[in-house]
């Protein structure tokens, strides 16, 4: 089944979703109007509000209030994505040129910014001050999560629990917030909003964790970016800690800098594709999304609670 299959009863909330992102960046500055917008139209599945609709479903439902989380959430994502390519001198993302490789550092920064103050903004017209300050901490440990992974940058002795402890701030913080925001929102029972949040956790880990893995397995055309982009730019990701176990493979692996030739790369590459790194760091995501399956149980019966169970599945299995 296509993804978008999934949860087509969603469509046109889809739809007043799409409009309202557009809606969020306008800027009386035309640059930085077509900068915030570029990222934006570029595409993505839209994991994020997908959740917090999602998870919606569980409450009173109202798309236009719904709407404002869900765009929040979409917001504060690719406002990290931008700064993220500053960081990380990417010059593309989604098969297209990025903010930076298209403007500057310093349009990418600014426009970055204010996405993240957009949502901000958006997040006001909420009446839930607990939800506020459920947003205002899952950004600090973005932030803290990015500064880490600066920090680890060519750092080849780092550890599992290093790495785990980095893609739960930068990754699954952001979609088990947009859960529980979904659930707290639409006034979802308690116990339910405490399922919702722990069900994107696990899922949140297990996405990045396959992206950590496709990042060596999928094609160029598929990824947007060249393959082992990550090592590239010195992420030491879960395959390429359990690749380093083999001290053979790790000779090779620790002499990755920036300017590495491709061949050299996809000598690389092919090292770690060839040993068992991969099907190692799968395991570990089959782990995540089972947990996070198990949860989906526990949700009362509804087409919400189908379409979770199908995306967990599509998002723990996908090829690219």
């Amino acid at each position: 089944m296509k993804f978008k299959m999934m949860y087509s009863f969603l469509n046109s909330d889809f739809d007043i979703v799409e409009e309202a992102l557009e809606e969020a960046v306008y800027a009386d500055s035309a640059l930085l109007q077509e900068a915030s917008l570029h990222l934006l139209q570029a595409g993505g599945k839209r994991i994020r509000p997908l959740f917090v609709l999602l998870a919606a479903k569980f409450g009173s439902y109202d798309v236009h209030i719904i709407k404002k989380v869900a765009v929040a959430l979409e917001l504060i994502h690719a406002a990290s994505l931008i700064h993220d390519d500053v960081i990380d001198d990417a010059e593309i993302r989604r098969g297209k040129l990025t903010v930076k490789a298209k403007w500057d550092n310093r349009i990418a920064m600014y426009t970055g910014d204010y996405i993240f103050a957009r949502s901000l903004e958006l997040m006001t017209e909420i009446d839930k001050p607990e939800a506020h300050k459920i947003l205002a901490d899952t950004m600090v440990e973005l932030v803290i999560g990015e500064i880490e992974q600066i920090k680890d940058k060519y750092r080849f002795d780092q550890n599992l629990k290093d790495y785990l402890r980095r893609i739960k701030r930068k990754t699954a913080l952001l979609i088990s917030t947009s859960c529980e925001l979904g659930a707290i929102c639409s006034n979802a029972d308690q116990n339910l909003q405490r399922k919702l949040t722990r069900f994107g956790y696990y899922v949140g880990m297990s996405y990045q964790i396959i992206d950590d893995i496709l990042d060596f397995t999928a094609t160029e055309k598929e990824l947007g970016k060249p393959s082992g982009s990550d090592l590239l730019q010195g992420n030491i990701t879960l395959p390429v800690l359990f690749a380093m176990e083999d001290l053979s493979i790790r000779k090779e692996i620790i002499k990755v800098h920036e300017n590495m030739s491709r061949k050299d790369m996809d000598y690389i590459i092919k090292m770690i594709i060839r040993s068992n790194a991969i099907d190692r760091a799968r395991k570990v995501s089959n782990q995540y999304l089972e947990k996070a399956l198990a949860l989906v149980e526990e949700l009362p019966q509804n087409q919400a609670k189908t379409a979770l169970r199908s995306i967990a599945k599509y998002i723990g299995k996908r090829k690219y």
